[in-house]
């Protein structure tokens, strides 16, 4: 027996008797109601699928108790149900997006790369991307309380309104964590007001003795974001470069994340 033809010319009739004829009627059924994006009468349904009206509404109505049909006017439409299956594979071609650029960037530049967000108030290192010879900065402190002396965090502050980062900073009171480290928080507000958007963000041996950093903002949707990376102090040479790469990468990062 030959395989249902699919589009205009396949009926719910098609799918054969059993359970899997039953799931084949329904896919049809959904498959008609998409070619319809302002939504389909039953006639309208009934006549895509050369089917009695009592059949397709019977399977209409099972389908929208599930949620993967709505019925709203006379017409139906597809339902929820549909959109959160697809939401966690989407999430995960997101993060696998995510991870392959971080890689690239980070082979690139020989040394770590990072993703951060500011989310919920909270500082998070969504992702890192290291290498034998590209090491990550050994977190020695957590990275949530120390958004005034890494980049990652000055970064994302700065992208935050006056309020949002003296609500963090009194969240998370500065603290000195080497002798280059920023203790004054009207000085610290201050930079951050200042310090232009296209301007990449520095940690000169703020947050660790003997690493650079250096951070860009990302910016997709609400996301407050940032790309990052790090190297030994003995690199700083190739520090700037590597915040224009960064700089580079951040538009094209951010279609990745909004696809």
């Amino acid at each position: 027996m030959s395989a249902p033809t699919r589009g205009h010319q396949a009926t719910l009739g098609q799918g054969g008797p059993g359970p899997y004829g039953v799931l084949r009627r329904a896919l049809r059924l959904l498959e008609a109601v998409d070619r319809h994006p302002q939504g389909a009468t039953l006639a309208d349904l009934a006549r895509d699928l050369s089917l009695p009206a009592p059949a397709v509404q019977r399977l209409a109505e099972e389908l929208e108790t599930e949620g993967y049909l709505r019925h709203l006017d006379g017409c139906w439409t597809l339902g929820g149900t549909l959109a959160l299956l697809g939401r966690q594979n989407r999430e995960q071609l997101i993060r696998a997006k995510l991870h392959l650029k971080l890689g690239e960037l980070r082979d690139q530049l020989g040394a770590a790369v990072y993703f951060g967000r500011y989310q919920d108030g909270e500082l998070c290192v969504e992702a890192v991307s290291t290498a034998d010879l590209a090491p990550a900065v050994e977190e020695w402190v957590d990275f949530r309380a120390t958004a005034h002396a890494s980049a990652i965090g000055k970064c994302l502050l700065g992208q935050l309104d006056h309020d949002g980062r003296r609500d963090h900073l009194a969240r998370h009171p500065i603290a000195r964590l080497t002798a280059r480290t920023i203790t004054d928080q009207e000085q610290l507000l201050h930079r951050l007001e200042r310090q232009p958007a296209t301007v990449p963000v520095l940690d000169i041996q703020e947050y660790a003795l003997g690493t650079v950093c250096a951070a860009v903002p990302v910016t997709a949707g609400s996301t407050v974001g940032c790309l990052a990376t790090s190297m030994p102090v003995a690199r700083i040479h190739q520090l700037k470069h590597a915040a224009e790469v960064l700089a580079a990468q951040a538009a094209p990062l951010m279609l990745a994340m909004a696809v």
